[in-house]
């Protein structure tokens, strides 16, 4: 868990229709709107308060979808998590995604 170079932040374009819902792919970002870089997140639930608008007026950026390999995200969101260098829902064990084919 080290900081890596990454490109300049992104615009957040939350506002593209597309829902945190479960087994969606969202950019992550800190409290700034347009600051996402090069982190995501797959929902694992409906998150339907990261949508745009969402409570702090830009909402969470949805880009994709997992299609297949449902059950091995549920996998992942059960595995136990810790606090790790001031971030939270760390998993225990390290979590590798060998590899993304695009459909």
């Amino acid at each position: 868990m080290s900081q890596k170079q990454t490109d300049s932040p992104i615009k957040n374009e939350a506002d593209n229709g597309l829902k945190n819902e479960k087994y969606s792919i969202a950019m992550a970002r800190t409290s700034i709107p347009d600051s996402a870089t090069s982190q995501f997140f797959i929902n694992v639930n409906n998150n339907n308060f990261l949508d745009f608008p969402g409570q702090d007026g830009a909402g969470y950026c949805v880009f994709g979808k997992v299609i297949e390999g449902h059950d091995v995200v549920d996998k992942i969101a059960k595995l136990r998590t810790r606090v790790k260098n001031g971030m939270g829902d760390v998993p225990i064990k390290t979590v590798k995604i060998n590899s993304i084919k695009v459909k």
